[in-house]
């Protein structure tokens, strides 16, 4: 993927709000690339310092958090999250239900 890529999909992580979260496949397709949550992925870890993503609102389908999540641990990801409002369940993960950004607010 090249760069203007990269680009699209920090601009669109940038507008995830506060207390919602977004999986990788998910702003693959709204990006009109469904097959590529991996790309977003590296997106992710490559962002750039300076652009202050919220890059921790950025998980995986069934709402878990990566084991090596690149600004931090996952313990961290997952404080970052709990401090805006994200409803984790029992087992972990993220209730995907209350927590999925809708692309539009």
């Amino acid at each position: 993927m090249s760069k203007k890529f990269f680009s699209k999909v920090y601009n669109l992580v940038s507008k995830i709000p506060q207390g919602k979260v977004a999986t990788y496949g998910q702003i693959a397709a709204m990006l009109g690339e469904p097959k590529s949550a991996r790309i977003v992925g590296w997106a992710m870890r490559s962002a750039p310092d300076n652009l202050h993503l919220p890059c921790h609102r950025v998980v995986n389908k069934s709402g878990g958090l990566s084991p090596d999540y690149v600004f931090g641990s996952s313990e961290f990801q997952r404080f970052l999250l709990e401090s805006e409002g994200i409803i984790f369940r029992n087992d972990g993960r993220i209730d995907m239900e209350k927590c999925l950004w809708d692309g539009k607010s």
